[in-house]
């Protein structure tokens, strides 16, 4: 299974589309109406996409022959004509050619066609790689072979993509910006089956289930940092935190805080969380912190809330409570 699969649980009438995995075998599913629900990964099957093409009425099936059909309006995941559609899992995949060389391939596990463009950064020159449309369901092998031995001096490749339905009431996408070089420790660790391609490969995913939504200002922030030419060094400035960061108000607002109101205050406190949990995915750090305290609940449920749907959070967890008692979240980062 594979983000972006079209999934039909074993004991009950439910389809939906895989859009995260979760601890303990469990995956997220996107059903009808947009609802998300978690369920063991042993629950469910993969729907085939030749399914759809197999049981059409026979009108349907003969007027595909013909090459032609009557115009429909595609709609969107969650609407109530109850279609589903996969908005997440465009991929970039390593397959080994041989002992010593991979491939490169770019899949496309998503419903909606992508113009896409690839560039390789190196020693601060860029060079364009190749441009394509993906159709849904499809991949595309890049015209490069890179040499197992020279993993080191692999590239930074930029993927910037547009997303596209036919058909009226689609809503918009923000354009896909990604850079990507893979550590040693993360590369060997993601060997799995390449969806579409159906090879073995080392799988990297570009996107997430955020990607159809409006980019918060942070988001905005550190794309436009990736997006400016580098320094001499060939890196973007990064601020690491601490690997422990407390968001306690008094910390991050030392002195009085007449006239704020409790929103207030916790909104200070969820920018100071997102910029922390930012800088310590763009540094390349394992894990962090946050001390957010007891108190309501309300910050600790908003920040539990917000790491439940980060694409870059592998899992979290109250922290040690012999340290930090019951107020404190750890998180993992993939």
């Amino acid at each position: 299974m594979n983000i972006g699969d079209k999934v039909r649980m074993i004991r009950a009438k439910e389809q939906g589309v895989i859009v995260r995995f979760l601890s303990g075998n469990r995956v997220e599913i996107e059903i009808e109406d947009g609802f998300r629900i978690p369920v063991m990964q042993s629950e469910l099957v993969v729907v085939s996409p030749m399914e759809a093409e197999r049981f059409k009425p026979s009108g349907q099936a003969a007027e595909a022959r013909e090459g032609f059909a009557p115009q429909r309006t595609a709609t969107p995941l969650g609407t109530s004509a109850g279609q589903i559609l996969s908005n997440v899992g465009l991929y970039l995949a390593y397959v080994p050619q041989n002992d010593r060389d991979v491939a490169l391939h770019i899949v496309n596990n998503t419903d909606w066609d992508i113009l896409l463009t690839v560039t390789e950064e190196r020693d601060s020159k860029t060079r364009g790689l190749q441009s394509a449309t993906l159709k849904a369901k499809t991949q595309l092998k890049l015209n490069e072979m890179y040499v197992m031995e020279r993993f080191e001096q692999w590239p930074m490749l930029l993927f910037q993509a547009l997303y596209f339905r036919p058909g009226a009431g689609q809503p918009p996408r923000i354009p896909l910006v990604k850079r990507l070089k893979p550590k040693a420790q993360s590369f060997f660790k993601s060997k799995q089956n390449v969806p579409v391609l159906n090879q073995p490969g080392h799988l990297f995913q570009l996107d997430d289930e955020t990607s159809n939504a409006a980019m918060s200002p942070q988001a905005e922030t550190i794309k436009s940092a990736l997006l400016e030419p580098k320094s001499e060094q060939g890196t973007v400035s990064v601020d690491k935190p601490e690997a422990v960061v407390d968001l306690h108000i008094e910390k991050l607002m030392p002195g009085n805080q007449t006239g704020k109101s409790p929103g207030d205050l916790v909104d200070v406190q969820l920018r100071a969380f997102e910029k922390n949990l930012e800088n310590a995915i763009a540094s390349g750090m394992t894990d962090i912190t946050f001390i957010h305290g007891v108190g309501s609940g309300k910050l600790r449920q908003e920040l539990h809330r917000h790491l439940s749907r980060h694409p870059n959070v592998r899992f979290f967890e109250d922290a040690q409570k012999q340290k930090f008692g019951y107020g404190a979240t750890k998180v993992t980062l993939k």
